[in-house]
Protein backbone atom coordinates (compact mmCIF):
# COMPACT_ATOMS: atom_id res chain seq x y z
CA UNK A 1 0.00 0.00 0.00
CA UNK A 2 1.45 3.40 -0.95
CA UNK A 3 2.70 5.68 1.83
CA UNK A 4 1.75 8.75 -0.24
CA UNK A 5 -0.85 9.34 -2.92
CA UNK A 6 0.35 9.83 -6.45
CA UNK A 7 -1.02 10.16 -9.95
CA UNK A 8 0.56 8.62 -13.03
CA UNK A 9 1.95 12.06 -13.91
CA UNK A 10 3.50 12.42 -10.46
CA UNK A 11 4.99 8.93 -10.68
CA UNK A 12 6.64 10.01 -13.94
CA UNK A 13 7.96 13.18 -12.27
CA UNK A 14 9.53 11.21 -9.44
CA UNK A 15 11.00 8.67 -11.87
CA UNK A 16 12.51 11.45 -13.97
CA UNK A 17 13.91 13.16 -10.87
CA UNK A 18 15.48 9.96 -9.58
CA UNK A 19 17.12 9.30 -12.94
CA UNK A 20 18.34 12.86 -13.43
CA UNK A 21 19.78 13.13 -9.92
CA UNK A 22 21.37 9.70 -9.55
CA UNK A 23 21.40 7.55 -12.67
CA UNK A 24 25.19 7.33 -12.44
CA UNK A 25 24.85 5.78 -8.99
CA UNK A 26 22.76 2.85 -10.18
CA UNK A 27 19.38 1.64 -9.02
CA UNK A 28 20.20 1.88 -5.32
CA UNK A 29 21.33 5.49 -5.67
CA UNK A 30 18.16 6.30 -7.58
CA UNK A 31 16.03 4.59 -4.91
CA UNK A 32 17.68 6.73 -2.24
CA UNK A 33 16.80 9.90 -4.16
CA UNK A 34 13.23 8.58 -4.29
CA UNK A 35 13.32 8.08 -0.51
CA UNK A 36 14.27 11.72 -0.02
CA UNK A 37 11.45 12.83 -2.33
CA UNK A 38 8.81 10.71 -0.61
CA UNK A 39 10.08 11.82 2.81
CA UNK A 40 9.66 15.46 1.79
CA UNK A 41 6.01 14.82 0.95
CA UNK A 42 5.48 12.99 4.25
CA UNK A 43 7.22 15.69 6.27
CA UNK A 44 5.18 18.49 7.77
CA UNK A 45 8.19 20.22 9.23
CA UNK A 46 11.16 22.46 8.55
CA UNK A 47 11.37 23.48 4.86
CA UNK A 48 8.59 21.11 3.80
CA UNK A 49 5.45 22.38 5.58
CA UNK A 50 3.82 23.35 2.27
CA UNK A 51 4.87 20.27 0.30
CA UNK A 52 1.92 17.87 0.16
CA UNK A 53 2.41 16.04 -3.15
CA UNK A 54 5.11 14.93 -5.56
CA UNK A 55 4.51 17.80 -7.99
CA UNK A 56 5.11 20.36 -5.21
CA UNK A 57 8.13 18.40 -3.96
CA UNK A 58 9.87 18.17 -7.34
CA UNK A 59 9.42 21.85 -8.16
CA UNK A 60 9.73 23.33 -4.66
CA UNK A 61 11.36 26.74 -4.78
CA UNK A 62 13.53 27.57 -3.03
CA UNK A 63 14.97 24.29 -1.91
CA UNK A 64 14.14 22.14 -4.90
CA UNK A 65 16.34 19.98 -7.07
CA UNK A 66 19.02 21.20 -9.44
CA UNK A 67 18.08 18.48 -11.93
CA UNK A 68 14.85 20.31 -12.81
CA UNK A 69 16.96 23.01 -14.46
CA UNK A 70 18.60 20.53 -16.84
CA UNK A 71 17.18 19.24 -20.13
CA UNK A 72 17.90 15.63 -19.13
CA UNK A 73 15.17 15.84 -16.48
CA UNK A 74 12.57 16.62 -19.16
CA UNK A 75 13.05 13.40 -21.11
CA UNK A 76 10.21 10.90 -20.94
CA UNK A 77 10.21 8.57 -17.93
CA UNK A 78 11.47 5.08 -18.69
CA UNK A 79 9.49 2.07 -17.46
CA UNK A 80 12.39 0.79 -15.32
CA UNK A 81 12.59 4.20 -13.61
CA UNK A 82 8.83 4.22 -13.03
CA UNK A 83 9.15 0.84 -11.30
CA UNK A 84 11.85 2.19 -9.00
CA UNK A 85 9.78 5.27 -8.20
CA UNK A 86 6.77 3.09 -7.37
CA UNK A 87 8.89 1.11 -4.91
CA UNK A 88 9.69 4.27 -2.95
CA UNK A 89 6.07 5.44 -3.09
CA UNK A 90 5.11 2.03 -1.71
CA UNK A 91 7.35 2.66 1.29
CA UNK A 92 10.60 0.80 0.58
CA UNK A 93 13.44 2.56 2.40
CA UNK A 94 17.19 2.36 1.87
CA UNK A 95 19.93 3.42 4.27
CA UNK A 96 21.36 6.07 4.51
CA UNK A 97 18.32 7.80 2.98
CA UNK A 98 15.74 6.07 5.22
CA UNK A 99 14.76 9.30 7.00
CA UNK A 100 16.68 11.65 4.72
CA UNK A 101 15.29 14.97 3.59
CA UNK A 102 18.45 16.24 1.88
CA UNK A 103 21.39 14.99 -0.12
CA UNK A 104 24.23 16.61 -1.96
CA UNK A 105 27.45 15.76 -3.75
CA UNK A 106 30.46 17.27 -1.99
CA UNK A 107 33.89 17.62 -3.52
CA UNK A 108 35.43 15.72 -0.59
CA UNK A 109 34.21 14.03 2.58
CA UNK A 110 30.67 14.42 3.87
CA UNK A 111 30.42 17.18 6.46
CA UNK A 112 29.04 15.95 9.81
CA UNK A 113 26.28 18.56 9.44
CA UNK A 114 24.80 20.36 6.49
CA UNK A 115 22.62 23.41 7.24
CA UNK A 116 22.25 22.12 10.78
CA UNK A 117 21.13 18.62 9.78
CA UNK A 118 23.11 15.49 10.65
CA UNK A 119 24.80 13.25 8.13
CA UNK A 120 23.30 9.75 8.02
CA UNK A 121 25.84 8.34 5.60
CA UNK A 122 27.17 8.37 2.11
CA UNK A 123 26.33 6.31 -0.95
CA UNK A 124 28.87 6.66 -3.74
CA UNK A 125 29.12 10.42 -4.37
CA UNK A 126 26.06 11.61 -2.41
CA UNK A 127 25.89 12.48 1.29
CA UNK A 128 22.49 12.13 2.99
CA UNK A 129 21.10 14.23 5.84
CA UNK A 130 18.12 13.70 8.11
CA UNK A 131 16.38 15.81 10.74
CA UNK A 132 16.16 14.72 14.33
CA UNK A 133 13.00 12.89 15.30
CA UNK A 134 12.09 15.82 17.54
CA UNK A 135 12.30 18.24 14.59
CA UNK A 136 10.40 16.03 12.17
CA UNK A 137 8.57 13.04 13.66
CA UNK A 138 6.54 12.31 10.48
CA UNK A 139 9.55 11.03 8.55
Amino acid sequence: MPVIKSTSKELDLLARLMRAEAEGEGELGMLMVGNVGVNRVLADCLDFRDVRNLQQMVFQSPGGFEATTKSYFYQRAREQDRRLAQRTINGERFHPATRGLWFFKPTGDCPAQWYGQWNTGRYKSHCFYAPTEADCPQV
